[in-house]
């Protein structure tokens, strides 16, 4: 599959070089668009023989698939721009633009029956480490797996109802953001106890990969591992009531539904 990338800062080159970088996309098949160059000079470095240009519509004709990596303020002109060079027979469209929805893509598209994607990675993307989220409009069954195996290359993407972005925003996209705030806070306390803080970071860090990898691997509750963790009148009972005193699941649920 070729596919055109229209914006290469963040997501649009973490999601080129993890393509690359995975072996699904030969660099031939990348085409890659920016409107300042000194990011498609950091991107061609990286991958020898993208295509790269400041034209939008030069890598459109060559795609079967269109990725459109703009900050949402920029996806109703850069549309505009593109349309003419549009093929919506022979082409898929997703928009990796936060916050824009189907509907309005397809309205910015001047049409509601082609296949339309809209797509939420988290930042984690650059270490081909992401949650994705995939929604679709009017796409076929075989459409919805290219687009999971491509970003599948670069973490775990799954398909949700795109009435559910909001809320998964709020968990991945943001919580990335909570999870490094835990990250300092556990650090803090290990500071405390007199561990240095590079080290505590590290440490910290790993223990929480570890417990990501319990749930991934053995697809169980998380009860159900902090049990195998926590014996009667033991240090790790008494740091979670501890943490529930001070609000812990309370805080974090008010967090994760602060943006609703």
């Amino acid at each position: 599959m070729k596919i055109a990338i229209i914006g290469a800062g963040n997501m649009g080159g973490a999601i080129a070089r993890g393509l690359y970088a995975s072996g699904l996309s030969k660099a031939s098949d990348l085409f890659i668009s920016n409107a300042h160059e000194e990011k498609l000079k950091a991107i061609a470095k990286d991958i020898p023989g993208i295509y790269t240009t400041t034209d939008n519509r030069e890598i459109i004709k060559k795609a079967d698939c269109v990725m459109l990596a703009v900050k949402p303020w920029l996806i109703k002109d850069v549309i505009e721009g593109i349309l003419p060079e549009l093929d919506f027979h022979k082409q898929t469209i997703v928009s990796i633009a936060a916050g824009i929805s189907l509907q309005t893509l397809a309205e910015d598209l001047k049409s509601k029956d082609y296949a339309l994607f809209r797509v939420l990675p988290n930042t984690a993307i650059a270490l081909r480490a992401s949650m994705t989220f995939i929604s679709s409009q009017n796409a076929s069954q075989k459409q919805e797996e290219e687009l999971l195996n491509i970003f599948n290359q670069l973490g775990k993407a799954i398909i949700i109802p795109e009435g559910q972005m909001g809320a998964m925003t709020s968990v991945s996209s943001c919580g990335i953001a909570y999870i490094l705030r835990f990250i300092r806070a556990a650090s803090e306390g290990a500071v405390e106890l007199g561990v240095r803080a590079d080290v505590a970071h590290e440490v910290v860090a790993q223990t929480m990969i570890g417990a990501a990898q319990l749930i991934m691997t053995n697809h169980s509750n998380p009860e159900a591992e902090i049990d195998k963790v926590t014996t009667p009148g033991g240090w790790t009972i008494k740091g979670l009531n501890a943490m529930e005193d001070n609000g812990f699941t309370k805080s974090v649920i008010a967090g994760i539904k602060a943006n609703k």
